[in-house]
């Protein structure tokens, strides 16, 4: 009965691209599709590499913003919880029943600071961040107020520009406010390098890294010296895991875009001068699209625009084919390169998109597929969560 019923709402137009059991070639486009075992593969991998080095792994949530997600991350790679920006993602994936959640941002505001004092109610560890003494009175009154514990890392800002602290005069600062202060307790450092990210060459990530690790490094003997240990020294993107697991000082890795890999991540080169999406990761995320127009002899026009995926790193790029090419867009339109005419309308293609996190943030669901039949349908959890 239920069976029947999923068939009869799909058909009647209910808001889900496909059904469990339907073949790859009936999901809707333009559609999110997983391919379940490159995902899982790319699991595997980094769990594998985070417990050979000694280092837990808190999956970036921000990247995919779903709960099951996470949960498989958890289950198939041992990721000890999640790190997310915004309060609202926090209690999406606390709600969702993960049981570690770090907030890897700052909160100032009075109603999210209460929300973030609530975190714990439902389960969760809730750690923040935090760069500023002013916030650690803020965050003292609200756990006190909700009669919870709120964690604290104090971030330093080791080359992104963004939030953090600059010197370790700083850091010693803020930690010994907070080991003071009612309601909070210390928990580490925050220091994700995240302008380096995506620079090309593995010797230059590798320079800018060095950079950060001994800036955390003297962060971490000096608090020692001042009888303050971190629980958490955490960092580390899908950029430069390899170098934060090595260094002797951090011990939690925040990767993230490391499970779908997309177009701007994977044209990185790693330590042999090779693409990391052609050895290191899998492509495990794509744009599903159909062409819907072939009216001009060498464009394919294809269903996915501008509102389906994120151009700030770049087009997205056509999964497994070297003959046809993504040129252009607008909001409900991708225009595909066709010089032979090899396309025809109704064709799908697979696009990498060239940025994963905003991608995600506009779709609903995701589409898991294995062996060209449908799996999975999980909802994008913590989608528009962004506040």
């Amino acid at each position: 009965m239920n069976q029947s019923l999923n068939e009869k709402t799909f058909e009647v137009g209910f808001d889900v691209p496909a059904l469990v059991g339907m073949a790859d070639s009936e999901v809707q486009t333009p559609s999110l599709i997983v391919d379940l075992d490159a995902l899982e593969r790319n699991i595997q991998k980094m769990g594998d590499f985070a417990k050979a080095h000694g280092m837990r792994h808190r999956v970036h949530g921000k990247m995919h913003k779903s709960v099951d997600i996470a949960l498989l991350q958890e289950s198939l790679g041992g990721a000890c919880g999640v790190c997310c920006q915004k309060v609202s993602e926090a209690e999406v994936f606390a709600r969702g029943g993960i049981k570690d959640v770090l907030v890897s941002n700052q909160v100032r505001d009075p109603t999210k600071l209460k929300r973030l004092a609530r975190l714990p109610l439902l389960g969760a560890r809730a750690i923040v961040c935090v760069d500023d003494p002013e916030n650690v009175s803020e965050l003292s009154q609200a756990a006190s107020n909700e009669g919870t514990v709120i964690e604290c890392l104090v971030e330093i800002d080791c080359g992104a520009g963004r939030c953090g602290v600059t010197t370790t005069d700083a850091v010693v600062e803020i930690a010994m406010a907070i080991s003071q202060a009612a309601g909070l307790k210390f928990a580490g450092l925050q220091a994700y390098q995240g302008a380096m990210q995506h620079l090309d060459r593995f010797e230059d990530r590798k320079a800018k890294t060095e950079v950060a690790i001994a800036m955390v490094r003297d962060a971490v003997e000096t608090l020692a010296d001042h009888g303050i240990s971190c629980d958490i020294v955490g960092g580390g993107g899908t950029g430069s895991y390899y170098f934060e697991s090595n260094s002797g000082v951090f011990n939690e890795l925040q990767c993230g875009s490391y499970a779908f890999m997309d177009a701007d991540y994977g044209r990185i080169l790693d330590a042999e001068g090779r693409r990391i999406d052609q050895g290191e990761w899998e492509n495990a995320l794509f744009i599903l699209t159909s062409i819907m127009s072939h009216a001009k002899a060498d464009k394919a026009i294809c269903d996915a625009g501008l509102k389906v995926q994120s151009v700030d790193s770049g087009l997205p790029v056509i999964f497994g084919r070297a003959d046809v090419k993504y040129v252009k867009c607008s909001d409900e339109h991708g225009v595909i390169e066709d010089i032979d005419g090899v396309l025809k309308v109704n064709d799908k293609l697979r696009l990498v998109p060239g940025h994963c996190d905003p991608t995600c943030n506009v779709h609903d669901w995701y589409v898991g597929v294995r062996n060209g039949v449908v799996e999975a349908v999980w909802p994008i959890s913590a989608r528009g969560k962004a506040y």
